[in-house]
């Protein structure tokens, strides 16, 4: 029974373009649920200021994304109950990884290899840099704005080799660089509940990356050379999901300290469920504000 189990959880494994895809998603995911954007700690009047540190690792199988995520944000008080924010952020994060799935490439229908098959893939050891900037208006508990971000993956290619059909033995190149631009708004509830010094917040925060943009990759072998998008050829536009997350910040207050632990815990319960494929999400977020 379990050398059963076992067998169909490796047919089901799914292929290199949908974890492709969905690595960086998660990670889009991870930087909404962790936006300087709530103001439990600070005062009313005036301007304070907030810095955010995290850390990221993500899994699908053997492949990886990970890495730290920073930023800031200052935000001016308008009125007893109003106050605008301006917040930036940057993270640096690495792929890496590799291990046999099945090749498929949506974003090129009609290479001469049929498709899916499997595939060994290996030497990964790419980059994903997202970075972005936005405003946020908070008034009593709700909060709303825009962001402008961008997503660029570097050296996301693994070399693979074909392992069955007609192609077995066959190698090639696929990789998945690209730049993806949105403008995102979001818009999100927090609650606060004080006990001495110690503040409870839990928050919810929905953001829709705007447009959503088709999926580009590359496939190379000796035998042909394709560029393609999953848009272009009528695959669809997959890049770019509506995301909710859910914290709960706990805030020391005379330190200006606050801990994220219901995101660390609810994207690592949810995102393998959000996004197929992924087995494993952890995150870490830490901010200051004063």
């Amino acid at each position: 029974m379990v050398w059963l189990l076992a067998c169909g959880s490796a047919a089901a494994k799914e292929d290199i373009e949908f974890v492709a895809e969905h690595l960086p998603e998660v990670a889009m995911d991870n930087r909404y649920a962790t936006l300087p954007v709530w103001n439990a700690t600070r005062g009313t009047d005036g301007w304070s200021f907030a810095a955010q540190a995290g850390f990221s690792r993500t899994s699908a199988g053997n492949l990886q994304i990970g890495g730290p995520m920073l930023a800031a944000a200052a935000t001016r008080a308008l009125s007893p109950r109003w106050s605008l924010s301006v917040m930036a952020f940057a993270d640096a994060l690495a792929l890496s990884g590799g291990e046999q799935r099945q090749l498929q490439t949506l974003f090129a229908p009609a290479t001469p290899i049929v498709r899916p098959v499997a595939a060994r893939f290996t030497d990964l050891d790419g980059r994903m840099r997202h970075y972005g900037a936005g405003l946020a208006f908070a008034t009593g508990p709700w909060v709303g704005g825009v962001l402008v971000e961008q997503v660029s993956l570097r050296d996301y290619r693994w070399n693979f080799e074909i392992l069955a059909g007609d192609a077995a033995g066959t190698r090639g190149e696929i990789d998945f660089d690209n730049d993806y631009r949105h403008v995102t708004p979001f818009v999100g509830l927090q609650l606060v509940r004080e006990r001495g010094n110690w503040l409870f917040s839990p928050h919810a925060l929905f953001a829709l990356p705007l447009p959503r943009r088709g999926f580009v990759g590359h496939i190379a072998t000796p035998q042909f050379d394709i560029h393609g998008d999953t848009a272009d050829v009528g695959n669809g536009k997959h890049f770019g999901d509506p995301s909710l997350t859910l914290g709960l910040d706990l805030s020391y207050r005379p330190a200006h300290l606050s801990f994220d632990i219901g995101a660390m815990l609810t994207q690592g319960l949810l995102e393998p469920h959000i996004h197929k494929g992924v087995d494993s999400d952890w995150l870490l977020s830490v901010r200051w504000q004063h």
